[in-house]
């Protein structure tokens, strides 16, 4: 399978001009679509992905591309079907894993969202995110602890992921250590994370 991606920022306008010399190259029909979602042109992206796969059905990044746009329509259950697609073709590819992991979260099904997420890290041990959804998958299934253990990977992965801080946060204040859990907060916010409000107050008593 060849590999598809986007070799460093290229302008529509010049990936354009390409297809009109090669206009069956699924390759260039892909990074035309990736361009045209950094201009936010997303319309004109969608079709250049789908005209991508029609070309070559094998292209697992044309589908989470899909997938992507499709979460930025809001349209959960569209978003969860291509990076299914995406996995299908290609089953070794953790990111599609991690989105499906995160829109099962969104869905409020952390049961389903555990499944995937730890697919998605077994492929990749690296994914960060994947790492953090899984911490916030165990806090709603009831394990503080679990989060606290997974979201700590993230950390030793990227010291300043975040996301992963303000987990860990929620899961002291879970298990009742609000100090410890302002640690994690502070931290969070040093990264540029925004922590709720409403948390933020709650804990400022604890200064």
């Amino acid at each position: 399978m060849k590999k598809h991606a986007d070799y460093g920022p290229k302008s529509v306008a010049a990936l354009k001009a390409a297809l009109q010399d090669n206009p069956d190259s699924a390759t260039l029909l892909y990074n035309l679509g990736v361009s045209l979602v950094a201009e936010r042109n997303l319309d004109e992206a969608q079709k250049a992905f789908e005209e991508a796969l029609a070309l070559e059905p094998g292209i697992a990044e044309a589908y989470v591309q899909l997938g992507g746009l499709a979460m930025h329509r809001g349209d959960l259950d569209e978003c969860l079907k291509m990076n299914r697609k995406a996995t299908e073709v290609r089953p070794r590819f953790a990111v599609p894993w991690g989105n499906i992991g995160f829109v099962h979260m969104q869905q409020q099904n952390p049961d389903k969202a555990v499944k995937a997420l730890k697919k998605a890290i077994s492929l990749d041990p690296q994914f960060i995110q994947a790492h953090t959804t899984l911490g916030s998958a165990y806090l709603a299934l009831g394990d503080p602890d679990g989060c606290i253990m997974q979201c700590s990977k993230a950390i030793e992965i990227e010291p300043m992921f975040g996301p992963a801080y303000n987990n860990i946060g929620l899961a002291y204040l879970e298990k009742g250590e609000p100090k410890k859990a302002l640690i994690y907060f502070d931290k969070a916010v040093e990264t540029g994370f925004d922590v709720e409000s409403q948390v933020l107050a709650e804990i400022s008593q604890y200064r």
